[in-house]
């Protein structure tokens, strides 16, 4: 059986893929979660990544089977580095190196890049983008989205293509280059996205206190008797400004991590608590309170 071989028949030595062919895998390494399962997880969407280099390096068909009944075990890593796995495989396919050799491989370079790959996109680029460019959409520009969508899939492909290359170029060696200050990146990039999402909190969380207390009477500068309120939201920002949402996204913290909360509740309860606290008068929703400008401006 095709699924019990250790080894290649055919162990000549394939030529090296064109760059038609690594250009479509690149392509094709999109498709990684479109068949995501949680017997498998990508196992599907990898070997459709990385069949037309496999049809190109076994034109034997019994070889061409076991190496897609292998590359059909158990898959998952970062989807947008995946062609670094892609490309340390290939190059020990090419070399026509043993079964158990690249399964190995293959697993050993599919671990790292989970960490290293959130750390990069979903805490520090993903982010950055997203704060800068929703600002843009909220003033209804489009060139918000637009932007989003050029940065975000722009460097996502770059990616792609570059660790395609590189790492096929290297072979298994590239692994070494990978973990070898891979707990550095990732808890710098980590840091950094910490930072940022701390920042962006305090820019873009727009809860403000709406409630204003009557304290007496005061001579405006026109000479007139008007009514005086103590701007409670005005007190806060003097303590600490943006305490309201840093707030929140404790609570929001406290309740997933500790309560084992899903997101969705969360959502869900603020948006029971921001229809409640509005039709009540507690939240007056103005940015401007935030940045210190007169509620009443």
């Amino acid at each position: 059986m095709a699924s019990n071989m250790l080894t290649y028949k055919d162990l000549t030595p394939a030529k090296p893929l064109d760059k038609g062919t690594l250009n479509k895998m690149a392509w094709l390494s999109m498709m990684l979660q479109a068949s995501f399962n949680y017997e498998r997880m990508q196992a599907a969407g990898w070997l459709w990544g990385i069949l037309p280099g496999l049809e190109k390096i076994h034109t034997n068909k019994e070889d061409l089977s076991a190496s897609m009944t292998h590359n059909l075990e158990f898959f998952n890593t970062h989807p947008f580095l995946v062609t670094f796995v892609m490309g340390i495989v290939l190059s020990l396919e090419q070399q026509k190196a043993d079964i158990n050799t690249i399964r190995s491989v293959r697993v050993a370079a599919m671990g790292p890049l989970g960490g290293i790959g959130d750390a990069l996109f979903w805490f520090t680029l993903v982010p950055i983008t997203a704060g800068i460019t929703a600002n843009m959409a909220i003033e209804h520009s489009l060139v918000g989205p637009v932007l989003y969508f050029i940065i975000t899939f722009g460097v996502q492909m770059a990616l792609r293509f570059f660790l395609l290359y590189w790492s096929y170029s290297l072979g298994s060696s590239a692994i070494g280059i990978l973990t070898k200050n891979a707990r550095e990146f990732t808890h710098a990039a980590s840091m950094l996205g910490v930072f940022v999402v701390g920042a962006l909190t305090c820019n873009y969380g727009a809860t403000t206190l709406g409630m204003m207390i009557p304290n007496g009477t005061k001579i405006n500068d026109a000479g007139e008797v008007v009514e005086n309120f103590i701007d409670i939201q005005g007190l806060l920002n003097g303590i600490l400004p943006a305490m309201i949402p840093l707030a929140f996204t404790m609570l929001c913290y406290f309740l997933i991590k500790k309560r084992n909360w899903t997101p969705t509740k969360c959502i869900l309860l603020f948006i029971f608590v921001g229809i409640i606290g509005c039709a009540f008068g507690i939240w007056s929703g103005d940015y401007k309170a935030l940045v210190g400008v007169p509620w009443h401006a």
